[in-house]
């Protein structure tokens, strides 16, 4: 089968052939159908996420499961599934607790052994678990979620990341209340999930900030009621300003460097909380005043994943893209060959679209 391969950080994507390694007891084997190009995966290339290379990314996909090892219960030969990139072990202390998508074991299939082999002798590794960067891919059966058979590919692989992430981040770890008023930072995929998640919540208003006006015309379609062109003006004072001069009761940061964390901070009212989404570098430090946290009485939260379980969010994603709840396809911006992965990390550096979506 063939995928797109990163060999070292800052290298270019290559599309090479590769043999996938046995199937174990618990793995499924899926042929991928459609695969999201997220900003995390670009996060890997740089080496923002630290991830032992050589690797296959891609961890926003779906596809048919053509493939099951002799202990699978949960799904069969022909089902159309969403892959999660943590596959939760429902047994840790964090499952246990409810939040699976802290599973201290989550992750254990993406680096207990190489996924696929290519010709030369090279083992690679499944990034995050999923490596839908390429056409097939073994994952554990605790990371596929069924999903009905009519629904789309190409929504269908934007629910194991982007989707999930954003409206998980408004409804499952915020826990927005109807008439807060929320505030996005950042305008790409995650970020207008978040828009919608905060149209689905019942915010008012809702803010959308970016720097790219082609960004900030899809947040109104996703259901942002103002925007700001960060560009242009204050974004601070200009969410201030929505909010009679208070801030935003909720602040949600989907960008992932410390000035926006921080701009994220100041635009959030006292007792206000503050969501950071976005997945910054581990040497960029965030800085507050002491005396600014305590009087301002704000909370400061991250996010994983959208707080996401994925066998409950997964379906229900779908069920309201169905209903007309949610509006998936206004986060497509290009359908891509797995040929024109490179040209789609540039697109997504310049800030041309919100999500490149690869079909095979």
């Amino acid at each position: 089968m063939k995928a797109a391969v990163l060999r070292g950080t800052g290298d270019a994507f290559t599309v090479e052939d590769l043999r996938l390694r046995a199937l174990g007891p618990r793995d499924v084997h899926v042929r991928v159908a459609a695969s999201g190009v997220c900003h995390s995966d670009l996060s890997i290339q740089d080496g923002t996420i630290p991830h032992p290379l050589p690797a296959v990314l891609g961890h926003e996909g779906a596809g048919v499961v053509i493939g099951t090892g002799a202990d699978v219960t949960t799904v069969e030969p022909g089902d159309h599934v969403v892959l999660a990139w943590v596959a939760p072990c429902r047994a840790c202390f964090f499952c246990l607790r409810d939040h699976p998508e802290l599973c201290e074991h989550g992750l254990d299939h993406a680096f207990a052994s190489p996924y696929a082999t290519a010709s030369d002798g090279t083992a690679f590794l499944a990034a995050f678990g999923t490596a839908t960067f390429g056409e097939e891919t073994i994952v554990p059966e605790r990371a596929c979620v069924k999903i009905d058979p009519e629904f789309p590919f190409e929504l269908a692989a934007l629910v194991g990341c982007g989707v999930v992430t954003g409206v998980g981040a408004v409804c499952n770890s915020a826990h927005v209340e109807p008439g807060a008023s929320v505030a996005v930072i950042g305008c790409g995929g995650v970020g207008l999930a978040a828009v919608q998640g905060a149209r689905l919540a019942g915010a008012a208003p809702i803010i959308a900030v970016d720097r790219v006006a082609s960004k900030l015309v899809l947040a109104r379609r996703c259901g942002a009621t103002d925007v700001v062109d960060a560009s242009g003006t204050d974004p601070v004072a200009a969410v201030r300003e929505l909010t009679a001069g208070r801030g935003a009761d909720h602040v949600f940061e989907v960008v992932g460097r410390s000035d926006t964390i921080e701009a994220a901070f100041e635009m959030t009212r006292r007792a206000g909380t503050c969501t950071v989404v976005g997945a910054g570098s581990f040497s960029d430090m965030v800085k507050f005043g002491a005396m600014q946290l305590m009087v301002g009485a704000k909370t400061l939260r991250g996010c994983v994943y959208g707080s996401t379980d994925p066998a409950r969010d997964f379906p229900e994603i779908v069920r309201l893209q169905q209903a007309g709840r949610l509006d998936l396809d206004a986060l497509v911006t290009r359908r891509i060959a797995l040929e024109e992965l490179n040209d789609a990390f540039r697109a997504m550096q310049a800030g041309e679209v919100a999500r490149s979506i690869i079909v095979y």
